[in-house]
C-alpha cells in the first residue's frame, strides 16, 4: 500500500497487478480519511512475488533504468531528486541505499546518515545541517534518516517540549516546497514498515551471523519499548507532512523483496515523468568532427602499421 496526500484522499496501490512502472499510478482510490493508521496497512504484503527469485528479473529491468535515467538526469542538470527513508531499527533502509545506488554513477549521488547532532548542530535551526546536503541540479541525494528524526526520536524521547517540535511539521513542509519551487528537486519520501516480530527476527540474524554483528547497537532493544510511541509519531508524522510536491509512500517491508521492487518502481517512475532529455552540445560539432578526421589521418601517416591492411592492398 502506498499511502499519498492523507489529508485528502488515500491511494492504495496493489502492486501484484502491475508489471512495471507504467502502471504504479493507476491507483484504486479510497474513501477519503481522516489520518494513516499504520495498524490499517500489512507490512507483510508482497503481492504476487513469493520469493526474491520472482522478483529478481523485473528489479534488475529498474536498476537499468535507474542507470539511464539518474545518467540522463546529471547530464541535462535542470532537475534534482531527493529520496528520503525513514523506518524502525532494522526497516532495511541500508539495504535500500544498497539497491539504489547500485546502478547508479557514483559522481551523480550522495548519501547522507543523520546521526545524533552535534553541538555544533544544536547551537543552529534544526534544519541548518540538512541543507547543505540537498541535491544540486543533475544529483540524487539519499538521507538515511533525515530532519524527520527532530518529529520522531526528538517527540518520543522527549528532548524538547511539545510546543517546540510540533511547529517542526509545518516548516518542514515549507522546506521541502522551497527545494521543489527554487531548485527544481523531486522530494520522494520512503516509510518502511515492519512488524515488530519481523524486526526481533532480524535482530536474532545480526546476533547469529558474525558478518552482521557491527550492527548491533545498545539501543536496538531499548528502542523497542518505545514502539507505540514511534508508531503514533510516525502517524503524526505521515498526516502532517503528506503534500503534493513531497508525498510520502508507505512501503509494507517484512519482505525485502517486495520493498526493494516497491521504491525502484517509484523512483524510476518519478524519473520518467520528468520527461528529460539531453542538452545540446555546446561545440560546433561539425567543427570537431573535422579536427577529429584530421587528426586521425595525422596518426594513419604517422604510424603505418595503423593502417587497415585493405587499405594498403588498394593502393598496391
Amino acid at each position: 500500500m502506498i499511502i499519498c496526500e492523507t489529508k485528502l484522499k488515500t491511494f492504495a496501490v496493489d502492486l501484484s497487478s502491475t508489471r512495471g512502472p507504467s502502471n504504479l499510478f493507476n491507483n484504486h482510490l479510497v474513501e477519503p480519511v481522516t489520518g494513516v493508521r499504520l495498524g490499517d496497512i500489512d507490512p507483510g504484503y508482497h503481492g504476487k512475488y513469493d520469493t526474491r527469485e520472482a522478483a529478481l528479473p523485473e528489479m534488475q529491468v529498474h536498476v537499468q533504468k535507474m542507470d539511464q535515467l539518474q545518467y540522463l538526469m546529471y547530464a541535462e542538470k535542470k532537475h534534482a531528486l531527493l529520496i528520503v527513508l525513514q523506518g524502525l531499527d532494522a526497516a532495511g533502509k541500508d539495504g535500500v541505499v544498497r539497491l539504489v545506488t547500485s546502478g547508479t554513477n557514483p559522481a551523480g549521488y550522495r548519501v547522507v546518515g543523520f546521526k545524533q547532532p552535534t553541538p555544533a548542530d544544536l547551537n543552529h535551526d534544526f534544519l541548518w545541517r540538512v541543507h547543505p546536503h540537498v541535491p544540486a541540479k543533475g544529483e540524487l541525494a539519499i538521507f538515511n534518516r533525515s530532519h524527520y528524526e527532530d518529529v520522531l526520536v526528538v517527540r518520543v524521547h522527549r528532548l524538547a517540549p511539545v510546543n517546540v517540535w510540533s511547529r517542526r511539521y509545518e516548516l518542514i513542509n515549507d522546506f521541502e516546497r522551497w527545494l521543489v519551487l527554487e531548485n527544481n528537486t523531486r522530494v520522494l519520501k520512503f516509510f518502511l514498515y515492519i512488524s515488530k516480530e519481523e524486526q526481533l527476527a532480524r535482530f536474532k540474524q545480526r546476533l547469529d551471523d558474525p558478518s552482521r554483528r557491527w550492527k548491533i547497537s545498545e539501543s536496538d532493544y531499548k528502542e523497542r519499548e518505545y514502539w507505540d510511541d514511534y508508531i503514533d509519531a510516525f502517524e503524526d508524522m505521515l498526516d502532517k507532512t503528506n503534500t503534493h510536491h513531497a508525498p510520502w509512500f508507505v512501503i509494507p517491508s517484512n519482505h525485502k523483496w517486495f520493498r526493494d521492487l516497491a521504491v525502484l518502481q517509484i523512483i524510476t517512475r518519478t524519473l520518467e515523468d520528468l520527461d528529460m532529455k539531453f542538452p545540446e552540445p555546446t561545440v560546433d560539432i561539425a567543427d570537431i568532427r573535422r579536427r577529429y578526421h584530421a587528426a586521425e589521418g595525422e596518426s594513419m601517416s604517422e604510424n603505418p602499421a595503423a593502417i587497415p591492411r585493405e587499405w594498403i592492398q588498394e593502393a598496391r
